[in-house]
């Protein structure tokens, strides 16, 4: 920091420089009633006593409340909900609990928690236990439950798994169309965690509500109601969110009592190359030399970029770097081992991001939090509470989009109580600008609300299909706080489209398809396009991308970057879900020419606003990918284009949109808008 402060190169471009002083940690003694083997097992791992909010949450969840707990990165939430779950799974041994993640890898992680607390011995739950009772407890069996779990494995952990870890996604299409499997799981069930529930908003979010709507009424079929504990990180309306997702008052628990070291937070704007212009320098290059300094330096840093080409060109200048490329030669067949045989290539600088095969992933978070990986570049795939480790800095290529995603960002660094930095590097996009130059705009604001509709019509009654799919409806019978009423309505509805059929005063699910496996809780297409490349004959899968991703990131003549490693696509088959590469030496990446056509369907309302007017309507957004550019490394020249044939993509929608009227465009003119100097934008 003193070196940045100092660089003419550096210090004139950073806009502002906050610093957040260390904060000592509170502490409050173990409490009375915790059970003794989580008392030794606590202090096995050098823990004496519990951050405040820690032992908040513990009396509130002893007290049989539904709690959301919202503290900093890093300060220990896992045992806000760990300690009430194990205490109960110890003192009764038919009790279940059911963690929720919004993805795998999270769930990986916590499995390895909890594995810290497990003992390996079966007839010792918890390490280094002397028991004061007379009876041993039985084994804690944790089970992760998702679509990487072998089906052989998947009846013994429905019989005997005592804490399943698992997501939404799969708790939708594997869980609760076949809860009769879980007959004893759910007869027992008394703790469901929601872990990173700000991540449950918008259309995703919707889903996952209407998803623990039928997860409590097949619980309750089953004679239980489980206590519910959520954490995440700072949104402005955690109880509101909580409460929309669980349909239950909830206590907040945000007395953040964790240490923190020193943070500083710094917003870089890029220097002007071109003043007539009002062109910057790039971000991406400017994100490169500032994680370079701070790799020179020996700082452990993680660069957060946009989009997933952005990790691979950031990744792979870094390595540039630090010591030349060594790429095989081009041609079919390629002597170097695959990324799935030996030792990966990347050492201390890799990539994280989604197209990277799991045991990838685990290896790179490996890296992280043993210290062998010294910096690594990702997209907001490591926003999320995954343990890395202790990071000194972070680097955000370019405003995310939120506030709250800025922040929880810049949380990945400070994991310790040493100082941390976090950088942001703004963009070209006006909005970037926009921030650098009213810092006090970010820094003032508070995050942004997490928001959610269940009742959204066509998302509620996807779900009632899969509920009636899972236990006949029974007339004027509600659906979490839909009123029976209105239910019945949909049923009737239902009934008429020839899924139901009405018995007596109840509604069975009559139609021969699968409801729950029609409908994706997220936006994205569940189906993938896998990427192969061949290595002595074989050909050998090193990653996949989704079929709306692959018109664009793996097109014929694309050049795709995996981990530092260059191919060129030689096929792509939209119908097998299959492209083909193969290893490349080319000193160029490509970036698709696409063209998008937006028609208006239908206009629901318009009203006037302020020197404009507002629109909201039904839209169709028709894109094509219909070529590339070739793009020179580090000069950004452009080398040529290429031409490619695919089908266009379409998606029917709703959009909102502000049309500027023609008086506010002419005073915009007469007041010289239209100026070449880059600062006027700010």
């Amino acid at each position: 920091l003193s070196a940045w402060q100092t660089d003419p190169s550096i210090a004139p471009n950073i806009t502002a420089w906050r610093t957040f002083p260390r904060q000592s940690a509170q502490f409050a003694p173990f409490p009375t009633d915790l059970h003794p083997a989580l008392v030794d097992a606590l202090c096995a791992r050098g823990i004496d006593a519990l951050y405040t909010h820690q032992a908040t949450a513990w009396q509130r969840a002893q007290a049989g409340q539904h709690l959301v707990v919202v503290t900093g990165t890093a300060s220990g939430k896992t045992l806000c909900y760990n300690l009430p779950v194990l205490d109960r799974l110890l003192r009764h041994p038919q009790a279940r609990a059911l963690y929720l993640f919004p993805t795998k890898a999270l769930a990986q992680d916590q499995k390895d928690a909890l594995n810290q607390l497990i003992a390996a011995n079966p007839r010792s739950p918890i390490p280094n236990i002397q028991y004061p009772i007379p009876n041993p407890h039985p084994e804690i069996r944790i089970a992760t439950y998702d679509g990487d779990t072998p089906s052989a494995a998947r009846p013994a952990i429905r019989a005997t798994a005592r804490l399943v870890i698992s997501n939404p996604d799969m708790l939708h299409t594997g869980v609760l169309p076949h809860h009769t499997r879980w007959a004893d799981f759910f007869r027992h069930l008394q703790f469901v965690v929601i872990d990173e529930m700000h991540a449950y908003r918008g259309v995703f979010g919707s889903h996952v509500a209407n998803v623990l709507r039928r997860l409590k009424r097949v619980a309750q079929f089953y004679g239980a109601s489980p206590q519910f504990i959520l954490t995440s990180a700072t949104i402005a309306n955690p109880v509101e969110l909580a409460e929309r997702l669980i349909e239950e008052p909830v206590a907040l628990v945000d007395d953040d009592g964790a240490a923190r070291g020193a943070r500083h937070f710094l917003i870089y704007n890029p220097p002007v190359v071109n003043r007539d212009l009002g062109l910057r320098r790039s971000v991406l290059l400017e994100s490169v030399r500032l994680a370079g300094d701070l790799l020179q330096h020996g700082v452990q840093t993680i660069v957060f970029a946009r989009a997933r080409r952005t990790v691979e060109l950031i990744l792979s200048y870094l390595r540039r770097m630090s010591s030349p490329p060594s790429v095989p030669p081009s041609g079919g067949k390629s002597k170097a081992l695959p990324p799935e045989r030996g030792e990966l290539e990347g050492g201390e600088i890799r990539g994280y991001r989604s197209g990277y095969l799991p045991r990838q992933r685990r290896e790179i978070e490996r890296g992280l939090r043993q210290g062998q990986v010294r910096a690594v570049v990702a997209t907001n795939a490591l926003e999320l509470g995954i343990d890395i480790g202790g990071m000194g800095a972070a680097v955000l290529t370019g405003y995310p989009g939120t506030i709250a995603g800025a922040w929880q960002q810049a949380g990945r660094a400070g994991r310790k109580t040493e100082a941390s930095l976090a950088a942001l590097v703004t963009s070209a996009n006006p909005l970037d600008q926009f921030l650098a130059r009213h810092p006090d705009y970010f820094f003032g604001r508070s995050p942004e609300q997490a928001l959610i509709n269940p009742d959204n019509l066509l998302i509620l009654l996807g779900h009632l299909r899969c509920a009636a799919f899972e236990l006949p409806f029974r007339a004027r019978e509600g659906f979490g706080h839909v009123e029976g009423a209105r239910v019945t309505e949909f049923l009737q509805f239902l009934q008429e489209a020839g899924v139901l059929h009405q018995s007596g005063d109840k509604y069975f699910w009559m139609a021969d398809q699968y409801p729950a496996q029609d409908i994706s809780l997220r936006s994205a297409s569940p189906e993938a396009v896998l990427l192969q490349a061949q290595y002595d004959d074989e050909w050998t899968t090193i990653g996949q991308v989704d079929q709306a991703s692959a018109h664009w990131m793996v097109h014929p003549g694309a050049v795709y970057l995996h981990e530092g490693r260059v191919y060129l696509v030689e096929e792509l088959h939209l119908e097998q879900h299959i492209a083909r590469l193969r290893t490349a030496e080319v000193d160029y990446y490509t970036q698709p020419r696409r063209e998008t056509m937006v028609q208006l369907l239908d206009k629901f309302d318009e009203i006037e606003a302020r020197g404009a007017t507002k629109s909201h309507g039904e839209i169709a957004v028709t894109t094509q990918v219909i070529g590339f550019r070739k793009v020179k490394w580090f000069t950004q020249e452009q080398l040529g284009l290429g031409e490619v044939s695919l089908p266009p993509t379409e998606l029917v929608t709703t959009g909102y949109w502000l049309a500027l009227t023609e008086g506010t465009v002419e005073r915009l003119r007469e007041q010289g808008v239209w100026t070449s100097d880059p600062n006027y934008y700010g």
